[in-house]
């Protein structure tokens, strides 16, 4: 057994390991909130592509061209989410991004928009996101894989 095959059958043993130990409730919690957000933006994108295609929009293709964006760009954060609740760690970076560009707007409907009752839920929902996603737990998780954790820290 060469040098190359022991330490890929340690990643697999470390692999199964993981799935045993299973994905820690903080990544779950955010997989959840980011899917959530994830399927809002993709209901609005096709709201808006009913609303365009039945005229009720002031010009089709701006009504198309917003809803290809939200469908973009939720896509991506239902992605995120999905993957989070799988265990990927390639959402939280999408999940994190999509945080942050929602607080602001959060920001706009407590102050400019004057709806500070979705201004209120949209705050909480992405701050409560972003603390799931950056738990000690969720952390450790997602660092499990780039090297040794040390003792002290492998607390529970």
């Amino acid at each position: 057994m060469t040098k190359g095959d022991e330490q890929r059958g340690a990643e697999e043993q470390h692999d199964v390991e993981s799935v045993a130990g299973g994905i820690p409730t903080a990544v779950r919690v955010a997989g959840a909130l980011v899917s959530l957000e994830g399927l809002v933006g993709v209901g609005t994108a096709i709201v808006l592509i009913v609303r365009a295609a039945t005229g009720h929009d002031q010009s089709v293709a701006s009504g198309i061209g917003t809803a290809i964006w939200f469908g973009v760009l939720f896509g991506g954060v239902l992605a995120a989410g999905i993957g989070l609740l799988r265990g990927k760690r390639w959402g939280r970076a999408i999940a994190v991004i999509a945080q942050v560009l929602l607080l602001p707007v959060a920001w706009s409907l407590l102050t400019d928009s004057h709806q500070p009752l979705w201004g209120t839920l949209l705050a909480v929902l992405s701050l409560g996101t972003l603390g799931a996603l950056f738990a000690p737990a969720t952390s450790r998780y997602m660092a499990q894989d780039y090297g040794e954790i040390p003792e002290d820290d492998q607390r529970a």
